[in-house]
């Protein structure tokens, strides 16, 4: 397919500079340069795993803490009511 593009000027510099470097065409560049930026455009986005790191508290000090004004009544005496 035959086209006709307008490259940014700082986009026109970095190809000049990758032609030179390669020593291949500005067609062949462009087009590579294409395919790898339409592959990453079209690929699902990578998700890092979530890591939580841990670390060891030691026996729980409580069994069971369901009933909050028990809690509240070990931790702050019979007071807090």
């Amino acid at each position: 397919m035959r086209t006709t593009l307008t490259i940014d000027p700082d986009i026109a510099i970095q190809l000049q500079r990758l032609r030179k470097e390669r020593s291949g065409s500005l067609k062949s560049l462009v087009n590579d340069a294409l395919r790898q930026g339409l592959k990453q455009l079209v690929a699902e986005p990578r998700r890092d795993r979530f890591r939580m790191k841990t670390f060891d508290a030691g026996p729980p000090l409580l069994d069971n803490v369901d009933n909050v004004a028990e809690v509240l009544a070990l931790i702050e005496g019979e007071a807090f009511r």
